[in-house]
């Protein structure tokens, strides 16, 4: 495993909430290629909106000159007006690492544009962005205290004035005011005070609308609930449900787009040991629902994350569970795939080795240093034949080399990888196709999808940064002489 970033602190990195394209892991993690040049691009999302997100480019080639971000929306006309890019700053001890910071505007679906100028020319890699705001960040109690005190202030101060100007205003220098500017003065700082409460009444009524629509706007881009129930004994029937009415007519689910040519990707873990896991692909139904004939799973309470990426390039994540005895169904058949092994409370720390189901296995090049929390890293796997040798029958796996799932145990972090990152493939076209295509090294697609005449390497890489400490399992699906097998890795995150 190797990492690609220097040691960082964000002031906003405070806390983890459920998020969507995944579930508690709100970062981004990108690998691809800009032109000529490699790129390793971490996006740290702020948690409001309109906010700062922290940009981090690792390059693979050394002699880079520039390097320049911009945010723009991922779709529709704002994609082709960006305006003018930032200036990443190169570290001063890794000249292959670039730091940006870039204010995100806007809600929903963004993406951020890398420009990078070296000696083979220039290049670009969009990165798609879902902007959202994580919750409502309070105010610091010593900021509220002194912003008490200074509205008290001008206040008590404004009242002054106003009853100065009526008592001594027109009065020559030393004449002292009459009872009756006196009198009139009192009745207009009084009137002064009404006025004052009055402005302060409306503006923080003002202050809590305006409170109430951004929680309205964060509880609208929290993950919908996957509504599951079980049809004729073995048929999972999955239906998007929404607190906010509006949502439905936002992510319209005849409109979706397919991701690695599946528009929904299910996920269910068996919980509270992680001990059974399967990857199916349910058909949606005329009336929006989506739905599985399940195969062969035993009973017991399974988490639900579902995925799915609307019209606009914005990925969902579906969470729900749902209580399911024995089912006596048939052998996964296409893209799907299952595993059923030891719960993840019976090997505590990291497991490097995963045994496969036709005598090989999968290790997990995992470094001796412990693991930590909100820093990027390369996770790298290595998928050997029975006698240790590297595997030659590796076989594209849904268009890519590989599909990981990262799970903390007690559920709340959820993320869905392969090795372009935790974007969705569907937005990550769609981010590429407002790019340049003049020069010759100007790829459509940062990391191209293998053809299945291609020969896939054994070894299989993941961008991906935990966001949070706890007890993690790691499923890796890779596809080998026509076979779907899961490798499943303990990690344990400081």
């Amino acid at each position: 495993m190797r990492r690609f970033s220097l040691p960082a602190t964000f002031l906003f990195l405070l806390a983890v909430v459920p998020a969507h394209a995944h579930v508690g892991s709100p970062d981004v993690f990108c690998e691809g290629n800009a032109g000529p040049y490699h790129l390793f691009v971490t996006i740290r999302v702020p948690q409001v909106i309109p906010g700062v997100a922290e940009i981090q480019v690792h390059t693979e080639s050394p002699d880079i000159r520039t390097v320049q971000v911009v945010p723009l929306r991922l779709t529709g006309p704002g994609s082709n007006f960006p305006p003018t890019p930032d200036l990443a700053t190169s570290s001063k001890d890794d000249p292959q690492f670039f730091t940006a910071s870039l204010w995100l505007m806007e809600w929903g679906a963004l993406q951020v544009r890398i420009l990078v100028d070296g000696p083979q020319g220039k290049g670009e890699l969009s990165v798609p962005v879902p902007s959202f705001a994580q919750r409502t960040m309070p105010m610091q109690k010593s900021l509220g205290a002194l912003l008490l005190v200074l509205m008290l202030v001008l206040s008590v101060g404004v009242i002054s004035i106003v009853g100065a100007c009526v008592r001594e205003g027109n009065l020559e220098p030393s004449e002292i005011p009459a009872p009756r500017n006196k009198r009139a003065a009192k009745w207009v700082m009084a009137a002064s005070a009404v006025a004052v409460l009055a402005i302060l009444y409306l503006a923080r009524a003002w202050w809590g609308l305006e409170a109430q629509n951004f929680q309205r706007r964060v509880d609208f881009y929290k993950s919908p609930v996957a509504q599951a129930t079980l049809v004729n004994g073995n048929r999972l029937v999955i239906r998007a449900k929404h607190e906010n009415p509006r949502w439905y007519d936002y992510v319209k689910m005849e409109e979706l787009l397919p991701d690695h040519d599946h528009l929904m990707h299910l996920f269910l873990i068996r919980s509270p040991g992680l001990d059974s896991m399967w990857h199916l692909h349910p058909d949606r139904m005329a009336d929006g629902t989506f739905a599985e004939d399940l195969p062969a799973m035993p009973e017991g309470r399974y988490e639900i994350f579902a995925d799915i990426v609307d019209k606009r390039g914005y990925p969902w994540t579906l969470v729900g569970s749902i209580d399911m005895p024995q089912i006596n169904g048939k052998l996964t058949p296409g893209d799907d795939s299952s595993w059923s092994g030891a719960p993840l409370s019976a090997s505590p720390g990291n497991s490097t080795i995963s045994q496969l189901s036709g005598g090989g296995r999968i290790v997990w090049q995992c470094a001796s240093a412990p693991l930590k929390a909100n820093v990027p890293l390369e996770f790298k796997f290595s998928v050997q034949e029975e006698h240790g040798n590297p595997a030659q029958d590796m076989q594209p796996y849904m268009g890519m080399a590989g599909h990981a799932e990262f799970v903390r145990s007690d559920f709340s972090v959820f993320a869905h990888l392969h090795p372009a990152g935790s974007v969705s493939m569907a937005a990550l076209e769609l981010a590429q196709t407002g790019l340049p295509a003049s020069s010759p090294m100007q790829a459509p697609m940062p990391m191209p999808m293998p053809a299945a005449t291609v020969p896939i390497s054994p070894e299989v890489r993941f961008p991906y940064g935990f966001p949070q400490p706890g007890d993690y399992r790691i499923f890796l699906q890779i596809k080998h002489s026509g076979r779907i097998d899961t490798g499943v890795f303990d990690a344990r995150v400081q």
